[in-house]
């Protein structure tokens, strides 16, 4: 009897991605066609097995696989781009299949990266500077022995500590 392997998706609207969870893998028999993937694999003596039907069609031959130190990672190339509302046609939740949030990324998130080309939440070296100069830090080191010295109430004299009879203690 095999074992069921811990299964991480994410999709953008051009390729889904599968990651089978196990580590030391030996012995693995992979078939991915159009509609489904088939891996088992031995690991630590155990032997694992997973079939998942997908929602949607891929493109085997324009998809990559790829053997990691603690995973079997899947790049799939989805025929028809578009988001799947989930990964498998069975509608059923499975408690070994969930999402991979590392590699996730939301409908929006993708519109934004188009708009920003490419490069949403990225700067360059000049346009980093242009907003630090806008800012008032003129692009440039601090250097806080330039900063005007102030009044400030951290700048007080503590006073001395009294012990409960009301004499001084000496620090």
């Amino acid at each position: 009897m095999s074992k069921l392997p811990t299964v991480l998706w994410a999709q953008r609207a051009d390729k889904v991605m599968v990651s089978i969870q196990l580590e030391d893998v030996t012995e693995e028999k992979i078939t991915v066609d159009d509609s489904k993937l088939s891996f088992s694999a031995k690991c630590h003596g155990d032997t694992y097995a997973v079939d998942l039907e997908f929602n949607g069609t891929i493109c085997p031959q324009d998809s990559k696989q790829r053997k990691g130190g603690r995973e079997y990672y899947f790049d799939l190339k989805k025929k028809e781009e578009g988001y799947w509302p989930r990964l498998l046609k069975d509608a059923t939740k499975y408690r070994h299949i969930k999402i991979d949030f590392n590699r996730w990324k939301d409908e929006d998130d993708e519109s934004e990266d188009e708009a920003a080309g490419g490069k949403a939440g990225m700067y360059d070296d000049a346009s980093l500077e242009d907003m630090m100069q806008q800012m008032g830090t003129g692009g440039g080191s601090f250097d806080p022995g330039e900063a005007p010295d102030s009044e400030d109430s951290d700048d007080e004299d503590i006073p001395d500590l009294e012990d409960e009879s009301g004499s001084k203690v000496e620090s």
